[in-house]
């Protein structure tokens, strides 16, 4: 009930915020008739997923959106003649009026091209001072290796985009915790500032199940220095799910996972200050909060 309770909070906190929107240039050449776009979000601020809304009266074969240099693909709804396109506005994206360039084409032939502005609002986050081991801070000259070795596999499958969609329907918590440490905060580590907290910290006992968010495929079971044993599911078009600091993995690299299927035991392995979850996620590259996912995602 609770969870029910949730979603149609944020649901309503969503649809509340819709803007109608309007296409900014016809439809090309071999297809004059227009589209109709809109939005529904959160909110307009860095480190949202917007979902834009495209329609037509007749049938869609392909929509997709660019944005700062990223292409965000579309997917069909309950009708052809909706598409839906998930787009990642990145933690650091400067606040102003943006442009999107929406694209795509007709079953019957034609295809159209249009732009369609997003107002982005400032959102000033908060800091948090942590106190965590000094080997996380300042690492031993021994352990260089591995932090580039890590950064260079996680950051190869961020880049890496799978064309084929394996999520659908709403993303879901991972776990039934509440937040600890939310998405965007500027971190302070022994003294010693460092990058903001690209995902969100929720409260769970050593032992709590970790279940999947959605579909996906399994492209990463390890140990990594700075996150422990880690967890990194590619649900494809470019989202990803990273799930820190487990004590104990229940997957397998290459294996399919489905919404609530178990992943794993969450610990305290890793830089962290006590046993909690961390979930990032990352769509077509840019940093987004997990919690936007799981509001937008809710329709």
């Amino acid at each position: 009930m609770r969870n029910h309770s949730l979603w149609f909070c944020a649901l309503f906190a969503i649809y509340s915020v819709i803007s109608p929107g309007f296409p900014l240039v016809s439809a090309e050449s071999n297809s004059r008739q227009q589209v109709n776009i809109r939005h529904a979000a959160r909110s307009i601020q860095p480190g949202e997923v917007v979902r834009v809304i495209v329609e037509s009266e007749r049938f869609l074969m392909k929509v997709q959106a660019e944005f700062e240099g990223r292409v965000f693909l579309g997917y069909p709804t309950a009708t052809s003649k909706r598409w839906d396109i998930l787009v990642g506005l990145d933690l650091m994206v400067e606040p102003s009026t943006r442009e999107l360039a929406v694209e795509g084409s007709y079953k019957d032939g034609g295809t159209f091209k249009t732009l369609y502005e997003l107002n982005i609002k400032d959102k000033q986050f908060p800091t948090r001072r942590l106190t965590v081991a000094a080997k996380f801070v300042n690492p031993p000259k021994e352990s260089l290796k591995k932090i580039r070795e890590d950064s260079q596999r996680t950051g190869q499958i961020f880049k890496s985009i799978t064309p084929t969609r394996f999520w659908s329907g709403p993303f879901e918590s991972p776990v039934p915790g509440a937040t600890t440490s939310g998405f965007g905060k500027r971190s302070i580590l022994n003294g010693v500032s460092r990058s903001p907290h690209s995902g969100t910290d929720f409260r769970a006992t050593t032992g709590t199940l970790i279940k999947s968010p959605n579909s996906g495929k399994v492209a990463l079971v390890d140990n990594l220095y700075y996150s422990g044993n880690t967890v990194i599911l590619d649900h494809g078009q470019g989202m990803i799910s990273y799930f820190a600091h487990l004590s104990k993995a229940h997957v397998k690299v290459g294996q399919m996972v489905y919404r609530g299927q178990v992943l794993g035991e969450v610990g305290a392995t890793g830089r962290v200050t006590g046993p909690h979850l961390h979930w990032s996620v990352r769509l077509m590259r840019t940093r987004v909060d997990p919690l936007s996912l799981i509001a937008i995602s809710g329709e």
